[in-house]
C-alpha cells in the first residue's frame, strides 16, 4: 500500500519507511529547509519518505501556546515542500470539516492519538480517498486497534496506516509496549513507530510537554529490531527553540547517523 502513495520512492529498497519533519508548520523558510535535509539523507539512504507537519496544533496544555500561523497557510507550504523536493506530505486533521481542506494539499491524513476513536472523523478522512494514519490513543490496547481500522475500510477506504506512540505510564511519562508492534501488524496494515512522540513527559506543571530525545535511538533500534514497517520522527535544526514539541524532538544534526544506524539493523533483520 505504502507504493501507492504519490510521489514516494525507494519502496523496492527493503527499508522502513519514514515519517519526518517538524512538529508544526512555522514558516516557509524553515519548512522547506528541514524537508531539504531529510530529502538528501533519505535519498542517499534510500528511504521511502514522507514529509510531516501540522497547519495546526489542536491540542495544547495552555492556551498561550503555539497553535499555528494559519490553517490555509501552513497547508500552502506543505503543497509547495511536495512539488519542490517532490515528496507526499502528511498533516494532522482534527474535525470531520478539515478532512477535505487538508487533503487538497496533503497525501496523507493523519488521525491524533486522542481522537482515534472519533467515528466522524474516521468517517470523513476515509471518504477523501486519501491514505489514513492513525495514531494508536495512548489510553488504548493495540488489540483494540482494529476497530478504528474498520470504521476507515467500512467506509470504503483500504489505505489505512496505524502509528504506535506508546501508553500512558502514570500521570507524566510513556512507556512502548512493543508487543503491540505484531499484534498492530495483524490488521494488514503497515504498523509505524512514532519515536519522538513515545518519549514525551505529558501534564507537566508548566503546562509545556517534557521529553528524553536522549533515548530517541534506544528506542528507534528497538523498533526497526521488533519489524516496524515504518518510523516517525520529528526533527528540527533547533529544537530548544522550536514553537511545538521541541523538549523531544531529535536535531536535524543528528538525524542522518541515526538513519545510517537504524538501515544497517533492518539489512540484518531482512535476513531472517
Amino acid at each position: 500500500m505504502i507504493e501507492n502513495i504519490p510521489n514516494i520512492k525507494h519502496t523496492d529498497s527493503g527499508n522502513f519507511f519514514l515519517l519526518a519533519g517538524p512538529c508544526a508548520i512555522e514558516g516557509e523558510e524553515i519548512a522547506m529547509k528541514i524537508a531539504e535535509r531529510i530529502v538528501q539523507i533519505t535519498d542517499k539512504l534510500e528511504i521511502p519518505f514522507i514529509f510531516k507537519g501540522s497547519y495546526r496544533k489542536a491540542n495544547r496544555s495552555r492556551l498561550d501556546s503555539f497553535a499555528g500561523i494559519g490553517d490555509e497557510k501552513a497547508l500552502k507550504i506543505l503543497k509547495k515542500v511536495s512539488d519542490t523536493f517532490g515528496v507526499p506530505t502528511v498533516t494532522d486533521i482534527h474535525t470531520a470539516e478539515e478532512a477535505a481542506m487538508a487533503a487538497a494539499y496533503v497525501d496523507v491524513l493523519q488521525i491524533p492519538a486522542f481522537l482515534c476513536r472519533q467515528t466522524d472523523l474516521l468517517v470523513a478522512a476515509a471518504e477523501t480517498g486519501k491514505v489514513v494514519n492513525i495514531k494508536k490513543g495512548q489510553f488504548l490496547s493495540a488489540e483494540s486497534m482494529k476497530f478504528a481500522v474498520n470504521k476507515v475500510r467500512e467506509s470504503g477506504n483500504n489505505q489505512v496506516i496505524l502509528t504506535d506512540r506508546g501508553n500512558m505510564f502514570g500521570y507524566q511519562d510513556m512507556i512502548i509496549d512493543y508487543r503491540g508492534i505484531p499484534v498492530m501488524q495483524e490488521n494488514n496494515c503497515p504498523v509505524v513507530l512514532d519515536i519522538t512522540h513515545s518519549l514525551q513527559q505529558p501534564n507537566q506543571t508548566s503546562g509545556v510537554t517534557g521529553g528524553r530525545p536522549e533515548l530517541i535511538e534506544t528506542v528507534a533500534k528497538a523498533g526497526i529490531a521488533v519489524g516496524v514497517d515504518g518510523i516517525f520522527i520529528e526533527t528540527h535544526p533547533d529544537p530548544a527553540n522550536a514553537k511545538s514539541d521541541g523538549a523531544n524532538m531529535l536535531h536535524l544534526d543528528y538525524l542522518e547517523d541515526l538513519l545510517t544506524k537504524l538501515v544497517a539493523i533492518r539489512k540484518v533483520i531482512n535476513q531472517f
